[in-house]
């Protein structure tokens, strides 16, 4: 099926792609078979992972109770739900990934620059998660292999060799997973996510047992004052959406395969505001059901499955939160750069080609370094992670307000001087003048220690000052407001 047929709205009667704009997986999606369960299972092995379960958990000893950890992301989640809706429409109505969605505002040429912010932070994000994996690995070979104890005396580049060992296998493991395409990562999601619910749902029942089933749900181990927990609520909400704001920018990557929006709308329904709030308060529960069996304050899972005392409830135990990282890191951290490289060099370079890449950068900047940097993490990743907002601001005002839903799938694959997405050169100036500026301000408010008090804010400030900006600039040029017409059935 040709570009042309499968456009979003009526092109030119006869039309060829540029080579240089297209391949067979940037092009609209041919096969529309993700349904609600995919979309569901996809949630579950975003959020099914170490690092949303210890930052819920963290929250309980910052001095909030389940009940305001509970409330806080919700809401998070409902504000997602929402985002996420409106980049699923995109991607679902043109049946493109995310660095073509983003020709629509950047240009055809100037899409890389989104494309490219996009894909470094992944690829670093998608070394340091296979490292945290196979941390999970370590303690799992360990507690059944004590002897194996012996490789860890001695390291290279800053691992040793157990931990070179895990490493390389989950890296193989997912370079294998991944390099069958979306295909594969669809049916490995629809496995990771219901593995951790099965682990986390036995982990809370012995420890409520543990607990005597008896868990504070309205005090919290640290109080403070109701004007510091008002701050933190807020606070909750504004992490929350950084750290799905990766995802909620090219959730476009999967919803152009889902067959209808309902269908995207649904999966998003059960996944986030269902699915992810009950996992995030599982976990709040199982920690403070901890902290009321032990005395202790434990947010690591893994350490906490170690208190059972059984060499092989251990294993099971770090199997599947290693299994669980693998999916988040696979949803993402790998997908995204995939399209993203291809984007840059479509002649050459497949989804495939484009994640061979990331896993291989993904290796050669040695991820246990970098997680164990505070300064690369805080300033490099977290500079870079303040862009996300602004990109999003600047995506959903174009393509929402001045577009008014109205795109030309055929012209987003037209490099031609004149095409309706070249604007100058190839690159929109207009969407540069709102980014730019936009981006600089939520980065200084992210990493500036005198802002720190909204640092948590620095996504949603971005966002909506790159909006307002666009915008302004764009208000003059705004489409006519004249209905969009139906997208083609795929």
């Amino acid at each position: 099926m040709s570009l042309a047929d499968r456009a979003e709205t009526a092109g030119t009667a006869e039309f060829t792609p540029d080579p240089r704009l297209t391949n067979d997986d940037l092009a609209p999606a041919d096969k529309r078979n993700w349904k609600v369960f995919d979309l569901f299972a996809m949630w579950m092995s975003d959020v099914h992972n170490l690092g949303n379960y210890t930052f819920a958990a963290g929250l309980l000893f910052l001095g909030m109770n389940v009940w305001q950890i509970f409330t806080s992301l919700l809401v998070g989640f409902v504000i997602i739900y929402a985002g996420m809706n409106m980049m699923g429409r995109i991607g679902q109505r043109t049946g493109v990934p995310f660095p073509v969605v983003s020709r629509i505002a950047f240009g055809v040429w100037g899409a890389n620059i989104p494309a490219l912010i996009r894909a470094v932070i992944a690829i670093m994000w998608y070394g340091i998660q296979t490292y945290l994996a196979s941390v999970a690995v370590d303690v799992m070979l360990l507690a059944a292999w004590p002897g194996l104890d012996s490789w860890t005396h001695n390291s290279f580049l800053g691992l040793d060799g157990l931990g070179w060992l895990s490493f390389v296998a989950l890296w193989i493991v997912q370079a294998l997973i991944i390099s069958r395409g979306m295909e594969s990562v669809r049916k490995f999601q629809d496995f990771c996510g219901p593995a951790i619910w099965l682990v986390m749902i036995a982990l809370a029942v012995w420890i409520l047992d543990r607990a005597h089933w008896s868990i504070p749900l309205a005090s919290t181990p640290h109080p403070v004052s109701v004007g510091h927990q008002w701050q933190q609520w807020f606070g909750a909400i504004g992490l929350i959406l950084a750290t799905y704001g990766t995802l909620m920018l090219n959730f476009c990557d999967f919803s152009r395969f889902a067959p209808d929006h309902r269908t995207v709308r649904r999966g998003n329904f059960w996944g986030l505001p269902v699915n992810s709030t009950a996992f995030v308060i599982v976990s709040v529960i199982v920690t403070a059901g901890a902290y009321e069996a032990f005395g202790k304050e434990i947010t690591d899972p893994a350490y906490l499955v170690a208190e059972i005392g059984n060499t092989w409830v251990l294993v099971v135990g770090a199997f599947t939160f290693a299994v669980a990282t693998m999916g988040v890191n696979i949803v993402a951290n790998f997908v995204s750069p995939a399209y993203d490289l291809a984007n840059v060099w479509p002649q050459k370079i497949t989804f495939r080609v484009g994640g061979m890449i990331s896993t291989v950068a993904a290796l050669v900047v040695t991820p246990w370094n970098l997680f164990s940097n505070p300064d690369v993490v805080n300033y490099f990743l977290g500079g870079l992670g303040a862009f996300l907002g602004p990109l999003f601001g600047v995506i959903m005002v174009d393509y929402y307000w001045v577009k008014r839903g109205r795109v030309d799938v055929d012209q987003l694959f037209d490099a031609r001087p004149g095409s309706r997405y070249h604007y100058r050169k190839g690159v929109n100036p207009r969407a540069l003048w709102a980014f730019l500026p936009s981006a600089a301000v939520a980065a200084v408010l992210a990493l500036v220690k005198t802002f720190s008090d909204v640092a948590a804010y620095s996504w949603f400030i971005g966002t909506a000052l790159s909006a307002v900006l666009y915008a302004l600039l764009c208000r003059a040029e705004r489409t006519a407001a004249t209905p969009a017409p139906a997208p083609v059935e795929v």
